[in-house]
C-alpha cells in the first residue's frame, strides 16, 4: 500500500480549473440524445465521467476524443459524439463505477429501450439509496430485481409519461434522470415536488443544459416542472466551463496561506457551488475578481453558520477553513453528506481532529471551534475524492507532515490534482506502507 507524504508549505501561483464535473455529465448525454454530432470542448477523463460515457456507448451513442489526448489523457479534450434518440442498447450491463450521477442519469434513460438491462457499481455507490426510483417502477409496473434493495439493479419495462412527485429533500439527481428522458416520450409529464427542493442549483444546470440542446423545461418556482413530449435534442457545439466545488479547494489554499489566481471561473455560473465566492467572503477572506476567475489572497478569518443544503460539496474543505478560522462555525442542515461517497461528517470530523482540529459530529452537521495552527499526521482519505483533496489542503497550517492513505482518491473526479498541488509549490512524496 502507498501513502503520500506532504510537507507542510503555502501554495501560491496560477492554476486553470478543470471542468465542472457536474454539467460534462449533462452534456454527454444531452449531446448522446441529440440527432447529428455534437462537439463537446474542455473535458477531463476523470474516473465518473468515464463511468457517464462508457453508459451513453452501451445506449447506441458514438463518441470519440478528436483533441487533447495526445499526451496526457487526464488534460482537457475535445468530443465528437454522434447520438442516439432512439436509445439502442449494446450491452445487458452497465457499470457505473462510484458514480452516483452515471448511476441515477440512466436508470430512467435505459427505460426507454423497454429491454432488460442491469447497472453495477463499486464502492459506496453500490449502497446509496434508489428508492426514489423502485416506488416509481411499481406504480408503473416496471419489473425489477435489486441485491436487499442495493446494487446490482436489473430492470425491464418502460416509463410513461404522466405526473410524478418526488420529495425536494432527496438527490436533485432523480429529478434531472427523469427530465432527460421525459422530452422523448410520446405525452407530456410533470414532476411535482412534494417539499422544499435542496441542491437547486443542480437542478438548474441541468434545465439549462437541456435548453442547449433544444428542449425546453417549464419551471414554476421549483414546486412543479413541465416537460412536453415528442420534443428532439439538437446537437451543438458545447464548452464546458470550470467547476466551482474544485474551485473551492484552491480558495480554501489561498486564504490559508498564499497568492492564488483561480482562472476558467464563469463569474455568473450557475453551478450552485459557486456559493463558496459568497461563504468565504463573509467569513473574511480576500477575494478579488480576475477576467474569467478570481485571485485569492491570504487572510485571516472567523466562524460562522454554514447551511450546506444548496451546496454539499462544499462542505469537506469549508470544514478545513473553520478548523482554522477564529471562533465557532455551525455547519447545518447537512445530512445528506453521510449517503455521499463516504459518510463526509464522520469522516472529516475523525481525519480534522487526528490532526488537531476541534470538530463536534452531530445528527445534522457540525461544531467546529477554530485552532490557529494543526500538527499534521496519518490521516485516511475513506476512499473519497472531496476527503483526499480536503485533507491536502489542511497540509498548508500543519506543523509536521500530513501522510493520507487513499490519495488516489482523487481520480474520481480530479485526476490531475496532484499535479496542480506540485505546480503550485506543494511538496509531496510517495512511499510505500508496511
Amino acid at each position: 500500500m502507498k501513502i503520500l507524504e506532504i510537507e507542510p508549505s503555502p501554495l501560491e501561483g496560477k492554476l486553470r480549473i478543470p471542468p465542472s464535473k457536474s454539467i460534462s455529465h449533462r452534456a454527454v448525454i444531452c449531446a448522446g440524445l441529440a440527432e447529428g454530432i455534437s462537439r463537446i470542448e474542455n473535458v477531463v477523463f476523470s474516473e465518473d465521467i468515464s463511468a457517464t460515457l462508457e453508459g451513453m456507448r452501451a445506449m447506441g451513442t458514438n463518441l470519440k476524443a478528436v483533441e487533447g489526448l495526445e499526451n496526457d489523457k487526464f488534460q482537457p479534450c475535445t468530443l465528437s459524439i454522434r447520438g442516439n434518440p432512439a436509445i439502442n442498447l449494446s450491452r445487458e450491463l452497465i457499470d457505473c463505477r462510484e458514480s452516483g450521477s452515471t448511476l441515477r442519469f440512466l436508470i430512467p434513460l435505459a427505460t426507454r429501450s423497454g429491454a432488460e438491462v442491469s447497472f453495477s457499481g463499486q464502492g459506496m455507490l453500490r449502497e446509496r439509496p434508489l428508492d426514489v426510483y423502485y416506488q416509481i417502477f411499481e406504480e408503473q409496473g416496471i419489473e425489477y430485481r435489486t441485491t436487499g434493495g442495493f446494487l446490482p439493479l436489473t430492470i425491464k419495462g418502460s416509463l410513461k409519461p404522466g405526473n410524478y412527485k418526488l420529495k425536494g429533500n432527496v438527490s436533485s439527481q432523480f429529478i434531472s434522470g427523469l427530465m432527460f428522458l421525459f422530452p422523448l416520450l410520446d405525452g407530456d409529464s410533470k414532476l411535482i415536488v412534494t417539499t422544499e427542493l435542496e441542491s437547486r442549483g443542480y437542478v438548474d444546470l441541468t434545465i439549462d443544459v437541456l435548453k442547449r440542446f433544444g428542449i425546453k423545461v417549464g419551471n414554476k418556482d421549483y414546486q412543479e416542472f413541465v416537460i412536453k413530449g415528442k420534443q428532439k435534442y439538437q446537437s451543438c457545439n458545447y464548452r464546458v466551463e470550470g467547476d466551482y466545488s474544485q474551485a473551492a479547494f484552491w480558495i480554501v489554499a489561498g486564504i490559508l496561506g498564499g497568492r492564488i489566481e483561480c482562472l476558467d471561473l464563469n463569474p455568473d455560473s450557475l453551478q450552485g457551488d459557486l456559493a463558496i465566492l459568497k461563504i468565504v467572503k463573509e467569513m473574511g477572506a480576500d477575494l478579488k475578481a480576475k477576467g474569467a476567475g478570481f485571485k485569492v489572497l491570504a487572510a485571516p478569518t472567523k466562524g460562522i453558520v454554514i447551511d450546506a443544503g444548496q451546496c454539499p460539496d462544499l462542505i469537506p474543505v469549508l470544514a478545513v477553513l473553520a478548523s482554522l478560522s477564529k471562533g465557532t462555525t455551525h455547519i447545518v442542515n447537512a445530512g445528506r453528506l453521510r449517503i455521499k461517497e463516504s459518510d463526509r461528517l464522520k469522516a472529516m470530523t475523525t481525519e480534522l481532529n487526528k490532526l488537531g482540529a476541534k470538530i463536534q459530529e452531530l445528527e445534522d452537521g457540525l461544531k467546529i471551534e477554530g485552532v490557529e495552527i494543526l500538527k499534521g499526521g496519518t490521516v485516511n482519505s475513506w476512499n473519497d475524492h472531496r476527503i483526499a483533496m480536503a485533507l491536502a489542503v489542511a497540509s498548508i497550517r500543519c506543523i509536521e507532515p500530513v501522510r493520507i492513505i487513499g490519495f488516489e482518491a482523487v481520480n474520481k473526479s480530479y485526476p490531475h490534482f496532484w499535479e496542480d498541488f506540485k505546480k503550485l509549490g506543494g511538496k509531496y512524496y510517495e512511499r510505500s506502507m508496511g
